[in-house]
């Protein structure tokens, strides 16, 4: 149903394929997790923006002209996107520095500027606001014998839903930028892949997840993990603030959306770990998890 010709098809998750073709390497995405209109909303919004030149990987139409293609697998019917892979590669963790994070920092900022530029022209109608999705109902995966972690999650939501919002600190994002769904090439040139969790949500966001990411995988060492979380937390948001306004209110409140991050973190534990077949990696995560939470320690200080 599309204009390449595969050799080789191997599956890199339950939704996401890599494709070997005589053309080059695509990505193959079939999945229901979200609904036609929803993943059509979010192929144009990525589309538009690798067309003014932002690092994602472009969408390859089938051959019935639809970049959402609807196809039936034993009798069941979902929903493929192919995508061109894009360049570079993932960096190994100790290369994960400041320089490469500032120059993140300035391709997400370049990133919610097109975002605002896309909104203006194509309101957005079916992807959510976070707070809608699934992922965020703390309190429905969260045992109530955690009362306290439960607490703390109650806050952090009442909390963040009362920030006003406008056009500077609130739109359509990524949603999902960890350091594994950004490729880097040989001329340090960042491309952003996996836009499936794109949501509506304070811009700052975008911005937590990466360093919380950067904090829990990419140090190995060699130094003062607190001094590493400030050096690349201001790296970051200097790349960022030469690509787009970043108001000091919203800054202030970094802390704070990192805190809503690890809660989600702990809570997709819940929502996907079978709880009867934990093993003992899992079961270390979740206490560990579950200490910082309980203590209330914050993962960065700013």
């Amino acid at each position: 149903m599309y204009p390449v010709n595969v050799i080789k098809v191997e599956s890199v998750t339950d939704e996401m394929f890599r494709c070997t073709a005589e053309e080059g390497y695509y990505f193959a995405r079939i999945t229901n997790y979200k609904s036609f209109d929803e993943q059509l909303e979010e192929v144009n919004y990525t589309d538009f923006l690798c067309k003014e030149g932002l690092g994602v990987s472009p969408t390859i139409a089938s051959l019935n002209g639809k970049v959402v293609e609807k196809i039936t697998l034993n009798d069941n019917e979902v929903l493929t996107v192919l995508y061109k892979s894009a360049p570079g590669v993932h960096l190994p963790k100790d290369q994960w520095n400041a320089n490469i994070l500032k120059e993140l920092g300035r391709q997400i900022g370049k990133l919610h500027r097109l975002s605002k530029k896309f909104e203006e022209i194509h309101p957005i109608r079916y992807i959510d606001d976070w707070h809608d999705n699934e992922e965020y109902a703390f309190l429905k995966y969260i045992p109530n014998k955690e009362s306290s972690i439960r607490d703390i999650g109650k806050e952090i939501l009442s909390t963040i839903k009362k920030i006003p919002r406008n056009n500077s600190n609130y739109g359509l994002l990524h949603g999902d930028l960890w350091l594994e769904n950004i490729l880097v090439d040989k001329g340090s040139n960042l491309a952003m892949v996996d836009f499936q969790d794109c949501e509506k949500h304070f811009y700052i966001y975008d911005l937590a997840v990466p360093i919380y990411s950067a904090l829990e995988y990419s140090f190995v060492g060699g130094g003062n993990i607190v001094e590493y979380g400030q050096g690349i937390t201001k790296a970051i948001i200097e790349g960022y603030q030469e690509e787009n306004e970043l108001s000091p209110e919203m800054l202030a409140k970094l802390p704070l959306f990192m805190k809503l991050k690890e809660i989600f973190e702990y809570s997709l534990m819940h929502m996907y770990w079978d709880k009867e077949k934990l093993t003992e990696e899992q079961i270390r995560i979740m206490n560990l998890y579950r200490m910082r939470l309980e203590l209330n320690y914050s993962i960065l200080t700013i």
